[in-house]
């Protein structure tokens, strides 16, 4: 039912499956008990090249699409693995390679592909703007020969675990333009030699290494800035369309992950006489599922093929990331249920994709933003936000 992939993708998803395989469900357990990052994990997908697929082959990556980084992303969480540890290195591509300079991608892009930096912090978020991107209060100032910046970010993921973040802020003060979208401007913050950078853990739900970071001076070299002054919202876009894709699949995976351990708990455990399978009120939610799953992939590879042939993609990958996380939610509830009272015990790994899982209905976009983008966008209904 899905996209038929041609030899060399078919053979990315036996590769992949092969490094996460390395990595049973006793890792991830104790990764996610001990709320530790999982650096080997990381390192053994680096070492591989599946990091890089998106990194041009000049500069020592595997020169690949989002159609084929989507695979990836898909096999690593349908492995029972958690690939929101290493994702940002992806999207944050769709940024850096669009409209980063030729002298930014020489510098960065070889020593991301070999493992010696690692670009996993995506800070655009804040406190009171939320989903509200255009009210950012982050400001970069121009003094000389750098930007000076100050504000605060919330929820910016693996700023303790990055050499490099990828940053949104105001270089234009809001009154002085005549575009809410305007005035942005989009950095490569070097976090190793970052002083005036304070980053704070936050505790969440899930093992998921997010942090408040604090910006008091902090200053970025001119050569830094990614594209032209003002002119990051819309290369931010960029890489959002890359994040909703490359999300769809991970809930994909957790979707296809939720069937497989559903079908074959249910297959297996025996009560009042009868398999749990054979009871349609058990079978059907599985099924239901997994039909929905399928479904999601779908959109999820028309995106990214539209994408790869640079056409706009916007309402698929928007519509990707919606159904998908749907799907992968009705899956994990499906395979919570048919487990019972064994779905809530760590040792049967339900519990941690759960609420794994979940996280992608809420991010990196509320799905209630993404209807109201198709409303608008799509559909031409009134404006909602």
């Amino acid at each position: 039912m899905t996209t038929a992939l041609s030899q060399e993708q078919t053979e990315i998803q036996s590769a992949v499956r092969q490094v996460c395989s390395r990595f049973p469900d006793e890792y991830w357990r104790h990764v996610d008990g001990s709320g530790a990052y999982p650096d080997e994990f990381v390192s053994a997908l680096t070492e591989a090249g599946w990091l890089s697929v998106l990194i041009p082959q000049e500069f020592g990556g595997g020169g690949l699409g989002v159609t084929e980084a989507a695979i990836v992303m898909e096999e690593i969480n349908r492995a029972g693995a958690n690939s929101a540890a290493c994702h940002a290195q992806m999207y944050t591509m769709g940024t850096l390679l669009r409209h980063g300079s030729e002298e930014q991608k020489r510098r960065y892009l070889p020593e991301i592909a070999a493992g010696r930096l690692r670009l996993q912090a995506f800070a655009v978020t804040e406190p009171d703007a939320g989903s509200d991107t255009t009210r950012l209060r982050t400001t970069a100032v121009r003094r000389g020969d750098c930007y000076v910046v100050n504000g605060q970010k919330v929820f910016t993921s693996r700023v303790g675990q990055s050499d490099l973040m990828l940053l949104l802020a105001r270089t234009t003060p809001i009154k002085s333009v005549t575009e809410r979208t305007a005035g942005f401007s989009v950095f490569l913050v070097d976090l190793r030699d970052a002083e005036g950078l304070d980053a704070r853990p936050m505790a969440m739900m899930v093992n998921h290494h997010v942090y408040e970071v604090f910006f008091n001076d902090v200053k970025i070299p001119i050569r830094n800035l990614v594209g032209e002054e003002g002119k990051g919202f819309r290369y931010i876009i960029d890489g959002w369309n890359v994040e909703r894709i490359l999300v769809a699949s991970e809930a994909i995976g957790d979707g296809h992950w939720f069937v497989q351990r559903a079908v074959k708990y249910s297959s297996g455990r025996e009560i009042f006489g009868r398999k749990l399978a054979e009871n349609q009120g058990v079978a059907f939610p599985i099924a239901q599922a997994y039909a929905q799953v399928e479904a999601a992939s779908l959109i999820r590879f028309e995106a990214a093929s539209r994408f790869d042939r640079q056409q706009p993609c916007g309402a698929e990958a928007n519509m990707a990331k919606l159904l998908a996380s749907q799907a992968s939610w009705a899956a994990a509830n499906a395979c919570l249920t048919a487990h019972g009272g064994y779905g809530f015990a760590r040792e049967y790994d339900v519990e941690r994709k759960f609420r794994e899982t979940k996280l992608l209905e809420i991010a990196p976009v509320s799905n209630n933003l993404v209807l109201a983008y198709l409303a608008q966008h799509v559909l031409g209904m009134p404006r909602s936000y």
